[in-house]
């Protein structure tokens, strides 16, 4: 599917970063950051031009070879890895910011990458992720139509609960990310940090 998504000369969510992680940026460490389900990596390529040694994981190598090419004519390097993160191995302790925007997984792979984003991340170390919550659906404005892989705060919580939350709600925010996410968006949004 993902691959098919890419297949275009366009980028499928912009190649602008997602307003969330600008927002917060400031209170990542710009050393080392891994970017989940990145696609054709705005994110990835963002935080490369922002001084951060950035790697960007996901199952697609057309999305992939896009944000190697995005980063070329940005003038950065980014490292990419094609992997499904139900087998990528996160590691332990080597990230200082880990980054899932719109990173949709079915709730117990999630579970799953998200313990492994714990023990991946270095002490101080951050988590800032945004996502659909299932209040999405309705809007239909972009992001999956199963409820099994949205998330919410309560599930957040659950996940992430050996970490100290700097920030973390549910909210109602205008998406304007490329042509699969345009209008009124229910969102939850997170930054935790290992301390």
């Amino acid at each position: 599917m993902w691959n098919q998504r890419y297949n275009d000369d366009n980028y499928a969510y912009g190649t602008d970063p997602n307003d969330f992680l600008v927002s917060m940026s400031n209170q990542l460490s710009k050393r080392k950051a891994l970017c989940l389900g990145e696609g054709e990596g705005r994110n990835a390529v963002w935080l490369a031009q922002q001084g951060f040694d950035v790697t960007a994981v996901d199952s697609s190598e057309v999305g992939l070879k896009k944000a190697k090419n995005l980063a070329k004519l940005r003038g950065v390097k980014i490292k990419t890895i094609h992997a499904d993160l139900s087998e990528y191995q996160i590691g332990n302790e080597q990230w200082d910011s880990i980054i899932s925007i719109f990173c949709h997984l079915p709730s117990e792979l999630r579970q799953d990458v998200h313990s492994r984003c714990i023990q991946g991340l270095r002490k101080t170390g951050t988590v800032l992720l945004e996502g659909y919550t299932p209040l999405q659906i309705e809007l239909n404005t972009g992001g999956p139509s199963k409820p099994d892989l949205m998330v919410d705060v309560k599930a957040l919580s659950s996940d992430f609960k050996r970490l100290k939350f700097i920030h973390l709600q549910e909210r109602l925010r205008e998406v304007n990310e490329g042509q699969y996410h345009t209008g009124m968006g229910a969102v939850v949004q997170m930054l935790a940090a290992k301390l």
